[in-house]
């Protein structure tokens, strides 16, 4: 079960949706259960068993509501990407301490007795799973397509080198999502997310958030996470392109392919809140012929973090969302 808490560090996308309008809320799959964020409340909801769920609520403001300068376009979006990371993490390593209580507790009536581990222990193990993450995500997405492309392309074609970077990327998020969606566990992560939109999709209608209702709708939609970082992966090559054909033109070519990963991880905020901004667009136009063409590369990639949910996980992600507003 502590494995799955470094999947939300390598792949946020089991499902933030920006929450920016009147009736737009947020949410995101944890383990047997939904996040979802309101506008000033987080809430989950975690099934411990059959018959019984837990459902807890936090108070949670923006901090982009505190200080009006980072509520202005691009600066919001790098603020709602960490925020969004933060509360998802939390909320996923409290969904894992749920299961496992009711697995302590099943275990304990069948005569058996699972391995106990200290708080401190725990924390330990936690910590050195985020950081094990952060590694293979930085090693995997970001620096092995650099390497790979400096050993065939001139360091001064900027923008063949980053479109190609991108494609390597696109390449080894679709064979990632692809092998863990063989995953039993993360197939049931999955129904959740498909079940979290479902119930927004209800809610953001102006409709009661019943079975009959929610089943009405699909499991993909435009402002999920999955499709944030498709367009993270995109808006990338373009930033990335301009700047270092910039930096070529003043400087000179990269020296190291780590000093390249140094600069573009620098302009990891730009992208991420140039991204949110494009995901709202897009979502408040997606409509229109043109823009609905756009989205739907990301649309597709839901089609493997989405799988259709039964009505308890339906239930679950109605609660988690009554919850948190």
């Amino acid at each position: 079960m502590k494995k799955i808490l470094s999947l939300p560090v390598i792949v946020p996308f089991f499902s933030y949706l920006m929450a920016s309008k009147k009736r737009r809320v947020g949410g995101q799959a944890v383990i047997e259960g939904v996040m979802m964020r309101g506008r000033n409340n987080v809430s989950w909801a975690v099934r411990k068993n059959e018959q019984e769920m837990v459902v807890e609520r936090r108070e949670f403001i923006s901090i982009c509501k505190k200080y009006r300068i980072l509520a202005r376009p691009v600066f919001r979006g790098a603020i709602n990407l960490f925020e969004s990371l933060v509360l998802g993490y939390r909320a996923l390593t409290r969904s894992v301490e749920i299961v496992e209580e009711e697995q302590r507790k099943a275990a304990k009536e069948e005569g058996k007795k699972l391995k106990e581990q200290s708080k401190t222990g725990e924390k330990i193990a936690t910590g050195f799973s985020l950081a094990v993450s952060l590694v293979v995500a930085f090693g995997v997405f970001m620096y092995l397509p650099m390497w790979i492309l400096s050993r065939f392309v001139p360091k001064e074609s900027a923008l063949l080198f980053n479109t190609l970077a991108g494609v390597l990327r696109v390449i080894f998020f679709l064979v990632y999502l692809i092998l863990i969606s063989l995953w039993k566990e993360i197939r049931r992560v999955f129904e959740y997310h498909g079940a979290e939109h479902m119930a927004i999709y209800t809610y953001e209608a102006g409709q009661k958030l019943t079975f009959d209702n929610m089943r009405r709708y699909p499991t993909l939609h435009p402002r999920c996470g999955t499709s944030f970082l498709f367009l993270v992966m995109m808006i990338c090559i373009l930033l990335f392109s301009v700047v270092d054909a910039l930096y070529i033109s003043f400087i000179g070519p990269y020296p190291l392919v780590l000093s390249r990963v140094v600069v573009h991880l620098l302009l990891t905020p730009v992208v991420a809140g140039v991204s949110y901004e494009v995901l709202k667009l897009s979502d408040k136009y997606q409509h229109v012929p043109l823009v609905g063409f756009l989205i739907q590369p990301g649309l597709w990639l839901q089609k493997i973090t989405t799988k259709k949910p039964d009505d308890s996980q339906l239930e679950v992600a109605a609660k988690a969302l009554r919850a948190a507003l």
